[in-house]
């Protein structure tokens, strides 16, 4: 049952097993969620969040579930795809998969983003952080900004997903000679401004809203 919309955000325990469902379904899509990720992850989810999410035998989330849980209130629905887009970008490339993936969800769900179509300018890192990916980009980083996090199991999800901090630049080497330069994440994603902000935002809600202490989160 969906929530009224005066409170998109406040969730159900069931709409939040699927919104989180949901998320892990893109963050599994490109294939790059390394071993230590998914245990965090996965730790997170037994504790606090969806016991009944088995990693192991992890399935993405349906078009059935979706509908369900967020197909009779628009601004819910929106609100759950910002986060999906935040979960697809936070490894700092936006792919092929997580873009269909995103696609799939807004078939599901009935709804077409046109902020989403500016996003693929930046698939699998093909683009130049410049000021003219940034204006390209704008439509889709205002759409970003206008989500609120109003869900504690939410927010500690994303926490734990969004780096804390951009990671350091640095050379990779093969028997003492350089073979690859890899930039800082924020010079990476040209959104990275955004996946900061949520971030910010699901700090600050835990802390001042849940009262939680944030430390394991910094």
């Amino acid at each position: 049952m969906a929530t009224t919309a005066a409170s998109p955000l406040e969730l159900t325990p069931e709409q939040t097993a699927i919104w989180i469902k949901g998320l892990l379904s893109i963050a599994c899509a490109d294939g790059h969620f390394d071993p230590e990720e998914k245990q965090l992850i996965a730790s997170l989810i037994r504790e606090e969040i969806a016991p009944e999410i088995d990693l192991e035998h992890f399935a993405p989330v349906t078009a059935e579930e979706l509908v369900t849980t967020f197909g009779g209130d628009r601004a819910l629905a929106e609100n759950f795809l910002r986060t999906a887009v935040m979960v697809a970008l936070a490894n700092g490339i936006y792919s092929q998969s997580e873009d269909a993936e995103l696609q799939r969800f807004c078939n599901a769900l009935g709804l077409e983003i046109d902020a989403l179509e500016s996003l693929k300018h930046t698939l699998d890192g093909q683009h130049e952080s410049n000021e003219q990916t940034l204006r390209l980009l704008d439509p889709v980083r205002h759409w970003l900004d206008g989500l609120e996090i109003k869900d504690a199991k939410v927010a500690r999800f994303l926490c734990r997903l969004i780096p804390p901090q951009c990671p350091f630049e640095r050379d990779i080497t093969l028997f003492g000679r350089k073979i690859v330069h890899i930039p800082p994440l924020c010079k990476l994603n040209p959104l990275y401004d955004q996946l900061v902000g949520l971030r910010f935002r699901s700090l600050t809600y835990l802390a001042d809203e849940c009262g939680e202490d944030i430390t394991p989160y910094c």
